[in-house]
């Protein structure tokens, strides 16, 4: 089980007892619409049953946004092959500006090069995601295109930019 400490927070994780800071953080229309696996409104049960799958689950790797022991993010590694992982990450709103998510995503992608032994570290996001794209160039990640109609959200097709960074 991996923790990692950073000012201000820490990323470790999840756990059955999140279910409701999780909530409390993730159901919100803004984050609802950048993001291609968080349904909106966001419930216990989607709670639930996101906690109990990311427990089990073995090739993917998520850790909390833990500050003060309330769930006010999550950064994810997906889609984890012999030499790439997917990151994928939101955090609370009341949390944005703060930089909390660009030392997330250092971390946990010095974490897939160090650990999991990747040597690529690929972000797809919305087009339109001018915050995520900072993140990511804030980090090293060089954008390499754009996937356009890649994704389908609420009946539209939405274009993606790749975002990756190599070891």
């Amino acid at each position: 089980m991996t923790i990692i400490k950073s000012k201000g927070f820490v990323l470790r994780p999840f756990k059955k007892t999140d279910e409701e800071s999780l909530v409390e953080n993730i159901n919100d229309s803004l984050i609802y619409r950048y993001t291609c696996r968080i349904p909106h409104p966001y419930t216990r049960k989607d709670a639930n049953k996101f906690i109990t799958e990311i427990i089990k689950e073995k090739g993917e790797t998520a850790f909390a946004i833990d500050i003060q022991g309330k769930v006010v993010g999550c950064v994810g590694l997906h889609n984890i092959k012999k030499h790439k992982a997917e990151i994928g990450y939101w955090l609370g709103e009341k949390y944005w500006g703060k930089g909390i998510v660009s030392v997330a995503v250092k971390l946990v992608t010095k974490y897939a090069f160090g650990k999991l032994k990747v040597s690529r570290v690929y972000a797809p996001i919305f087009k339109q995601n001018k915050a995520s794209a900072r993140v990511l160039e804030k980090n090293g990640y060089k954008l390499e295109g754009i996937l356009r109609k890649d994704h389908v959200k609420d009946g539209k097709f939405i274009d993606l930019k790749m975002y990756a960074k190599v070891k």
